[in-house]
């Protein structure tokens, strides 16, 4: 499962970056995860839990954050959201994988162009941590 990795990626980068900034205990750590990326929040929540016991970073509190996914029409300019589009759940899991193909199964619901940016919704990122010097 992604979610086992992508939370081992997390808390090592969290450790990494604790190390940089001189954090003798790190208290929060703020995670956006773009809804592109159609994480199983509860399976990667768990895996957080799991991992930070290990790491020694049992104190932590991770907080979750969702970025909607948002699309930009380069023809007309028209503005959408992903949880608007009507997808078969194989087609959203294609589109987590490689968002790239969103512009197969995917058109500006205004004009149809199958032309269109991605401009919020991708990736998973440590927005911040905080923590004791």
């Amino acid at each position: 499962m992604h979610e086992w990795a992508l939370a081992e990626a997390v808390v090592m980068s969290v450790l990494r970056i604790a190390k940089e900034k001189g954090l003798k205990e790190v208290k929060e750590v703020v995670i956006k995860i773009g809804e592109l990326q159609q994480i199983d929040i509860e399976i990667f929540k768990f895996a957080l839990s799991e991992l930070k016991s290990e790491r020694n970073l049992e104190n932590v509190e991770f907080k979750l954050e969702t970025i909607e996914a948002e699309m930009m029409c380069r023809k007309c300019g028209y503005r959408w959201k992903f949880k608007d589009e009507s997808l078969s759940e194989d087609v959203k899991e294609a589109i987590h994988f490689i968002p790239e193909v969103a512009h197969t199964f995917m058109r500006c619901q205004k004009c149809g162009s199958p032309d269109f940016e991605i401009i919020s919704g991708r990736g998973v990122w440590i927005e911040s941590i905080s923590g004791v010097t």
